[in-house]
């Protein structure tokens, strides 16, 4: 077995990524301190061709050396948009008939390989501070909280981690229906 070389791996152009068919998920960052986190936010988002990012309250935005380092440049071929509120965005995309999920532990949360996205629905994910997770009334507007089962002694992961677990669960289901 032979390693690929980054000319064998069939990459498009930002131009052909602006203009392709998006999977129907947008990405709400609520507040995240790390601009490496969001880098990689930007990537993974990149990879999976999301439809857009949302950066809200303290979440920084590009141009930004921090987030390049890890974005690799993603941040000029994923859409996305800066909001101070999350909440006012979080209702903006309700009245558009996205469906909202805060990515948070919660009472009477749905795990996340219970939960199955309907077909022809875009929905939107609500990634929390690295700290504080998803703001409590970000939850509480929410349509759904979704949140990833852990075993381990720590019951959290990184945000760019669940991020990057929530957007390949939901993107092989979605291609599935």
């Amino acid at each position: 077995m032979r390693k690929l070389r980054n000319n064998e791996l069939g990459r498009i152009s930002v131009d052909e990524f602006k203009s392709i068919t998006k999977t129907p998920l947008i990405i709400v960052l609520d507040n995240i301190r790390s601009l490496n986190n969001i880098g990689s936010v930007f990537r993974t988002s990149d990879a999976f061709l999301i439809e857009k990012i949302y950066l809200c309250g303290i979440s920084a935005t590009p141009p930004n050396k921090d987030i390049h380092k890890t974005a690799l440049g993603a941040t000029e071929s994923v859409d996305w948009e800066y909001a101070e509120e999350t909440l006012e965005v979080v209702q903006q995309l309700q009245t558009e008939n996205v469906q909202v999920l805060a990515i948070e532990q919660a009472e009477n949360s749905t795990k996340l390989d219970d939960f199955f996205p309907k077909k022809n629905q875009k929905y939107a994910i609500v990634m929390g501070n690295e700290v504080k997770g998803v703001q409590q009334k970000v939850v509480n507007a929410a349509e759904l909280c979704v949140e990833i089962p852990q075993l381990g002694t720590k019951h959290s992961l990184n945000i760019s981690v669940t991020t990057g677990v929530v957007i390949w669960d939901l993107f092989t289901k979605m291609n599935k229906l």
